[in-house]
């Protein structure tokens, strides 16, 4: 649907192990021999994809590079911190994230080159609006995700639970698998106005959070993509790595109290005259430009 070839290789370990998430990369790096191997984000398998690089004596590249949240209890930060500084090339969403890396003295190469999710944004939600259209009309409704780890146990899932069912507009709530297991394992009613539903693919989820009135989410991608949408965030998290979309306005943390969740939607506008942040849509160009050069 994304014109996308299909991968020369799947893993499908299905695991957040990075021991064994490690182990399958590495086959594949041996059998390949890269000149590069390229992990992205924070992710268990970003680090494993680094570990396997480094080992095999393959050059290494961090699409993503330098963000911070500044709280080690996410194992999202520790990972990002150990990816920056095995490295050789640290592909920056902007000049912060470039001072960050030389602050910290990393070894690697930096480029700012911005956010290749821009990339997508600009590229995939007009062809996602067309191709599922939402039944609501737009800002006439919210958009909730749960899925970090902190997230979907007691007591934080039970607080907010009751800070959805405390908001007085309508919610779709696009369920991860571990999140809807915790809720049932944890017997917590959604209220009426709160729509659980299957997880949805990427386009059908850009069309749907993209025409909402508030995305209220502890995702760091879908943090980016309320500001690029032009809709106001509220962020289930203590702590968030993309600070400027907070600096400016456009986003607001809650961390998980009901309270401050329900006012934060009710009171939740879109600032003017926003500046343009990780970058201007043409990311995936320099960062090929970078690789080569």
């Amino acid at each position: 649907m994304l014109g996308i070839r299909e991968p020369a290789h799947s893993l499908d370990l299905r695991t957040a192990d990075s021991d064994v998430l490690e182990r399958g990369i590495a086959d594949v790096v041996a059998r390949e021999r890269p000149d590069w191997v390229i992990v992205f984000g924070d992710t268990n398998t970003t680090l494993a994809g680094a570990r396997a690089a480094v080992k095999a004596g393959i050059r290494l590249a961090h699409v993503e590079a330098g963000l911070r949240s500044g709280d080690l209890s996410m194992p999202e930060e520790r990972n990002r911190i150990e990816v920056d500084r095995i490295a050789d090339l640290l592909l920056c969403p902007d000049e912060g994230s470039r001072e960050t890396l030389e602050a910290e003295r990393v070894a690697g190469a930096a480029a700012v080159v911005g956010d290749v999710m821009a990339d997508a944004a600009r590229l995939f939600v007009p062809l996602a609006r067309e191709r599922f259209p939402t039944a609501r009309a737009p800002g006439s409704y919210l958009v909730a995700t749960v899925h970090r780890e902190a997230n979907v146990d007691e007591p934080r899932l039970r607080r907010i639970v009751e800070g959805l069912n405390g908001v007085t507009e309508p919610i779709v709530f696009p369920a991860h698998p571990r999140t809807r297991s915790a809720l049932g394992r944890f017997g917590l009613r959604l209220a009426r106005h709160v729509s659980l539903k299957d997880p949805l693919g990427y386009l059908e989820l850009a069309a749907l959070a993209s025409q909402a009135r508030v995305i209220l989410t502890d995702s760091g991608g879908l943090q980016k993509e309320a500001y690029w949408y032009g809709v106001p965030c509220v962020t289930l998290r203590p702590s968030t790595e993309w600070v400027d979309t907070v600096r400016v306005g456009a986003n607001v943390l809650v961390d998980d109290d009901p309270d401050a969740i329900a006012a934060a939607v009710a009171a939740a506008r879109m600032p003017p005259h926003l500046p343009t942040l990780y970058g201007d849509g043409y990311a995936s160009e320099r960062a090929a430009a970078a690789l080569v050069s």
